[in-house]
């Protein structure tokens, strides 16, 4: 297998419209404590490099002091839960209301299973509201992961299953005990939660329109079940501006969206066997919501190896003359390592062209995370 393969999607739609967008979800993002927007970097040095226009990347390990972005989705969805549960059609969807009804919140368990950036942001988000959270997580999750969940007062429960699985258990855990579940993935008849958490994650577009945002040419997302990167390409969709160009990024080892779009039915498929260390997108089945707005919107898939996302992350930890450094973990640095591939390996030069990049191309990115693995992140950058 190359590094890097890429391909056409036939199914994209000139004529989509978005269908998840609010404004609702930054306004109450900026009710939490300690709100505050990610950072934008632009990456000069590595975009004049690269024969680029420029390469702008928002860096969400600081979202929350809780190194990723998932906490957007999640303190979103409970937030519009616990509204919904107290009954109060005249309650806000914002914390200081919400935090009117401990007594209430104080009730609810919610429940879901993650690969670890999901589940902390599930615990965060029960510890400020003053809920309970069991949080399950897929066999062989890193320690650091678990640690992290359990600080927030969460109980968290290694499986000795693979992620998918591990959200089936989820799901029939929380059915049998009567919790909540808060899962950022969706299937048949269990939409309405993953569809709020996605809307939460277009806070991070909302949150450009106050800094020196480039409109790119292209947008490079990665994805796992694909939530993330379904909203943030429905978000651009919502713009009045020329729609970029959607690039979906996935690991060799669990390409579900790329190899759903080869079986060209049209329809998602699971991919049985996963094997990469890009935890965050270790996923085998695609979200259905997610699948019908990737299918629309995405002009192109790419794959590629482990290789490329742990050489990223060095590169980008790496202070240029001109560039900030940023601390990506394995799935917040892969767009950025396919990026600078493509653009300097010769090999790639027929991508140049089908993607059409040049010293014209303005391109965004988001980090989605920082070292939450650092053992995995001082192993990439060659600290052990």
């Amino acid at each position: 297998m190359t590094d890097i393969k890429l391909i056409s999607n036939p199914f994209r739609d000139d004529k989509y419209t978005a269908r998840l967008s609010s404004d609702d979800c930054i306004k109450f993002h900026k009710s939490l404590p300690d709100y505050s927007s990610s950072p934008l970097v632009d990456l000069y040095e590595l975009s004049e490099n690269l024969n680029l226009k420029s390469l702008q990347i928002k860096d969400e390990s600081k979202r929350f002091n809780l190194n990723a972005f998932k906490s957007l989705g999640a303190s979103y969805a409970m937030a519009k839960i616990i509204v919904s549960q107290v009954g109060n059609d005249q309650l806000d969807l914002d914390f200081n209301s919400i935090m009117q009804h401990k007594n209430a919140t104080k009730e609810m368990t919610f429940a879901t299973a993650t690969d670890g950036n999901h589940g902390r942001a599930v615990a965060w988000s029960a510890e400020i509201f003053g809920c309970k959270a069991i949080v399950y997580l897929p066999e062989g999750t890193s320690r650091h992961r678990i640690s992290a969940i359990e600080s927030h007062g969460a109980n968290a429960v290694v499986t000795e299953l693979n992620y998918d699985e591990t959200v089936e258990y989820a799901a029939r855990m929380a059915d049998e005990n009567n919790w909540i579940l808060i899962q950022d993935t969706s299937w048949k008849d269990y939409e309405d939660i993953p569809r709020d958490i996605m809307i939460g994650y277009q806070t991070m577009i909302h949150e450009l329109s106050s800094d020196h945002f480039i409109w790119p040419t292209h947008v490079f997302m990665q994805a796992g079940v694909g939530s993330f990167a379904a909203s943030i390409f429905d978000a651009f969709c919502n713009i009045d501006r020329p729609r970029p160009k959607f690039i979906l990024v996935e690991p060799h080892g669990a390409a579900c969206y790329f190899e759903s779009i080869q079986v060209g039915d049209g329809k998602p498929h699971t991919v049985k066997k996963l094997d990469t260390l890009m935890a965050g997108l270790c996923c085998g089945t695609p979200s259905i919501i997610a699948w019908d707005i990737i299918k629309q919107t995405a002009d192109y898939f790419v794959i590629c190896d482990d290789g490329i996302a742990l050489d990223a992350m060095k590169q980008m930890a790496e202070k240029k003359s001109d560039d900030q450094s940023i601390v990506s973990g394995e799935s917040g640095a892969v767009t950025t390592g396919i990026i600078e591939k493509i653009c300097s390996n010769p090999k790639y030069s027929n991508y140049l062209d089908v993607l059409g990049l040049d010293d014209s191309s303005s391109i965004f990115c988001i980090s989605t995370e920082g070292d939450t693995n650092p053992d995995l992140y001082n192993q990439a950058l060659g600290r052990q």
